[in-house]
C-alpha cells in the first residue's frame, strides 16, 4: 500500500507510450486549447509532414510519465493557460536526421513585453535540437555539450512557431546539430522569419545505457 502511489510512474517508466500513443493523450479542457489544437492539426504544414517517408509524428513531453511532468520544466512547469497551452507535436525523421516541431507560445513566457524570452527561445532549441540527435546516438540518449545561438528576430508572444534541427555529423558518442526557430506561415509557400539560429554538439554519456534503463521514454 506504501508503494502505491509510486506503480503509476513506474509503470510509465517501464512501459512508455508509443509515439502514435502519444497523439491522443492530449486532451483539450476549453476552448483557447481546443482552437490551438486544431490549428496545429489542421494546418498546412503538419498535412506536409505526415505525407513525408521515413518521419514519426509524435507528442514528445507525453513520454515522460504523469507524475514526473510538474518537476519538468517545458513538459511541467511551462506547460499551461498563457505559457504553453497545448503539448507540442513533432516530426522526427528516423536515424536522428531531423526533426520539425510546432508550438504555441502564450504571453506569459515573455521578457519584455509581448515578446517572448530569449531564454526560453534557447530551451527550446536545446531540447528541439536534442530530441533531433537522439536518433543518431548510442542508445538514443543524449546530452548537451555546446550551444551557441543568435537571435535574429523578436519572437512575438500568442502565435505560433516551428522548430526545424538537422543532424549534420556524428562521431562515435558525439552529434553536431543546427536548429532555428521560425514564424508558420500562414500559407504554403509563404516564407518563414526567422527568429533564432543555433548550433549544437550532443553527446551520448558513457553511461548512457544505464540511463535508457532508469528513463526510457525518449
Amino acid at each position: 500500500m506504501t508503494a502505491a502511489p509510486a506503480i503509476p510512474a513506474l509503470r510509465g517508466f517501464l512501459t512508455p507510450p508509443t509515439d502514435e500513443e502519444t497523439l491522443t493523450m492530449f486532451v483539450p479542457t476549453d476552448a483557447k486549447e481546443v482552437e490551438i489544437e486544431a490549428h496545429i492539426k489542421d494546418h498546412w504544414l503538419s498535412r506536409q509532414m505526415r505525407e513525408k517517408e521515413g518521419f514519426t509524428e509524435l507528442r514528445p513531453h507525453m513520454k515522460i510519465p504523469e507524475p514526473f511532468r510538474a518537476n519538468n520544466l517545458t513538459a511541467g512547469v511551462l506547460r499551461g493557460p498563457g505559457r504553453v497551452p497545448v503539448p507540442p507535436v513533432a516530426w522526427v525523421e528516423a536515424g536522428g536526421k531531423s526533426l520539425v516541431s510546432i508550438t504555441y507560445l502564450g504571453e506569459e513566457l515573455c521578457g519584455h513585453p509581448g515578446i517572448v524570452h530569449g531564454g526560453f527561445l534557447a530551451t527550446m532549441l536545446d531540447e528541439g535540437m536534442a530530441r533531433c540527435s537522439f536518433g543518431a546516438l548510442p542508445h538514443n540518449v543524449g546530452m548537451t555539450a555546446n550551444l551557441n545561438i543568435n537571435y535574429r528576430a523578436p519572437a512575438m508572444a500568442n502565435n505560433y512557431v516551428v522548430l526545424r534541427a538537422e543532424t549534420i555529423r556524428v562521431e562515435g558518442r558525439k552529434a553536431e546539430v543546427t536548429g532555428r526557430i521560425e514564424t508558420l506561415p500562414e500559407k504554403e509557400g509563404d516564407a518563414p522569419v526567422v527568429l533564432a539560429e543555433a548550433t549544437g554538439i550532443f553527446v551520448s554519456p558513457k553511461q548512457a545505457a544505464m540511463m535508457k534503463n532508469v528513463f526510457p521514454v525518449q
